[in-house]
């Protein structure tokens, strides 16, 4: 598993639940170390480990766990790379979600060694979508509800996700577009502000 994906945990525990409560959750797992570094690679199963413990640790559901966590990824002022990222997409929640299907290949010319799970985007009526995501990242699914969710907020679109399962090779998503001009959508400029 690549480090980034396992630093996002770290970030999401630390900002959201304090950094006492990851280092208590870091030593429930038996791990020798506390933090995990970015650019390197460490074994799948230590993900896992790590969310079922944050699991026990929170006393929630791990799928609203994962969900939070795909949220906390665009919502989240220290998170904004990702946002920029995904609002290069195009100007409305629809652009975004016809650009699905190039994330993986995105996310690896940012980081080529960093593996996401192809995607595949169908419209089924107006409005209506499948959004199928191979299986390689666990949770993965589940962590994009809450990207898709957090998006459809940052462009102010009023959406309906549902979960519809995982057949193991792939999960599938419902995406239903119910208004895409729901609500006025957070600013966004193509250009990088520093000040």
């Amino acid at each position: 598993m690549h480090g980034l994906i396992n630093r996002a945990v770290q970030s999401f525990v630390c900002l959201t639940y304090g950094r006492d409560r990851w280092q208590r959750v870091m030593r429930a797992t038996g791990l020798d170390f506390v933090e995990f570094e970015g650019m390197l690679t460490y074994d799948d199963a230590i993900l896992g480990q790590v969310l079922e413990v944050l699991r026990q640790e929170l006393d929630r559901p791990l799928d609203d766990i994962l969900e939070d966590i795909g949220t906390f990824l665009v919502s989240h002022p220290e998170m904004q790379r990702l946002r920029r990222l995904l609002r290069f997409s195009g100007e409305t929640y629809v652009d975004f979600l016809h650009s699905l299907d190039d994330l993986p290949d995105r996310a690896r010319l940012a980081i080529s060694d960093l593996k996401i799970p192809p995607l595949d985007l169908r419209e089924f009526a107006a409005g209506c979508y499948c959004l199928s995501c191979g299986v390689g990242l666990p949770g993965f699914g589940r962590v994009l509800i809450g990207v898709l969710r957090a998006m459809a907020d940052d462009y102010g679109a009023l959406v309906t996700l549902q979960y519809v399962g995982s057949n193991g090779r792939q999960e599938q998503i419902a995406i239903t577009l119910v208004n895409s001009a729901f609500a006025a959508g957070r600013s966004f400029d193509l250009g990088a502000r520093t000040a």
